[in-house]
């Protein structure tokens, strides 16, 4: 055993265990992307055998669903900060903004998010629908005129896709990546007045 594998051992706890081996997996998965996240890999960086991980988590799908959802929290938290400090007649660029950088600086996290392996688990529906939640609250102050839940909750439906895809596109076209941000966020302006 290399000294390093020991140290790991050492520092490991029962109690602790599942929050370590989801530190782990984040910085596997910023590090070198999903394609580098295995549970053999994990479990060496934790410094357990990798048949403990199957004592917290059933397969590695398992694991990927909970990270996602604590990316979803984290982007939540964000976009809700956000929110609260937009100035007036800035919420929605100010929100644009968060969601585009999120996605840049969190780029292997983001794409685990919406990756649809994990999208059915419960944990990531909650966790994606408390993120939108927050996204359909800046839709209905911007439109105030409109009363009606369900449009509201389209509206920020088609906002977060035409967002998404943005965020998307970015990393096809890395050269234009500041122009189509701003041509978006500008669009979504136009939609809704500078609200």
């Amino acid at each position: 055993m290399a000294w390093s594998d020991a140290a790991a051992r050492r520092r490991y706890h029962v109690g602790n265990l599942r929050a370590q081996l989801l530190e782990e997996a984040r910085a596997i998965l910023d590090q070198g992307g999903l394609g580098q996240l295995n549970l053999r890999t994990l479990a060496s960086r934790a410094g357990i055998a990798p048949g403990s991980v199957y004592h917290h988590y059933a397969g590695k799908a398992e694991l990927l669903a909970e990270l996602a959802a604590l990316g979803f929290h984290q982007l939540e938290l964000e976009l809700s900060e956000a929110m609260a400090t937009a100035p007036q007649g800035g919420r929605i660029r100010t929100l644009a903004r968060t969601y585009f950088a999120f996605s840049k600086t969190e780029a292997a996290l983001f794409s685990l998010m919406f990756d649809p392996a994990v999208a059915p688990y419960p944990a990531v529906e909650a966790a994606r629908d408390r993120c939108f939640a927050v996204l359909e609250a800046a839709v209905a102050i911007a439109l105030p005129a409109r009363e009606d839940a369900v449009e509201i909750n389209k509206i920020a439906r088609a906002v977060w896709a035409c967002g998404h895809g943005a965020a998307s596109l970015r990393t096809a076209d890395p050269h234009r990546q500041d122009e189509l941000m701003e041509d978006v966020i500008q669009g979504l302006e136009l939609m809704f007045g500078r609200r």
